[in-house]
């Protein structure tokens, strides 16, 4: 457990803090210093793979765009595929969507209508759990599919804006909380 939590702080330590961005009072979280080092890229597909590998996983959905690099790296190690959630307009074959709520309107996720075999054990994945609009969404596009969401996981959990309640009772692990 030790090894575990001296690995979260290290990532915890890297990421960094931008001021006013996207707005004036926001304290954005930037994930780029994990990302841009393999070390530390690496230690966290280590900590995924070390919490998922006897969960049984057999497909990893990763949403649109940086739960793409977690995901692949995770699918590689777990010997699984991936499938993609996008926003609307950006997949080429036939698919389901869902909309879902932003702080200032409105969005539409994507996935195609072959990514999950009905009863399949998959793990949803993304960088960050903020509101949990887009996760929910990604989960509700599995469900409609037929595919059982074993977990939620995110490198980054900011937990003052209560995601986790949106995306409930889908059990849910991130590495980093706030």
């Amino acid at each position: 457990m030790q090894i575990m939590h001296s690995a979260k702080e290290r990532l915890r330590t890297a990421v960094r803090d931008i001021m006013d961005f996207p707005k004036t009072g926001v304290v954005f979280k930037d994930i780029t210093p994990i990302i841009e080092n393999g070390l530390l890229f690496r230690l966290t597909v280590t900590v995924f793979a070390d919490h998922y590998k006897r969960k049984n996983i057999e497909q990893i959905v990763a949403i649109d765009a940086r739960g793409f690099l977690f995901g692949s790296a995770l699918a590689y190690v777990l010997g699984t595929g991936i499938s993609v959630v996008r926003k609307k307009g950006k997949l080429p074959f036939k698919t389901i969507s869902t909309s879902y709520d932003l702080e200032y309107g409105a969005s539409t996720m994507e996935m195609h209508v072959d990514s999950i075999k009905p009863g399949q054990r998959v793990l949803v994945i993304d960088d960050v759990l903020a509101t949990g609009g887009t996760a929910k969404a990604a989960i509700d596009l599995v469900r409609q599919l037929g595919g059982q969401v074993v977990e939620s996981a995110f490198l980054m959990e900011l937990a003052f804006l209560n995601g986790k309640e949106k995306i409930a009772p889908t059990p849910c692990f991130s590495i980093i909380q706030y």
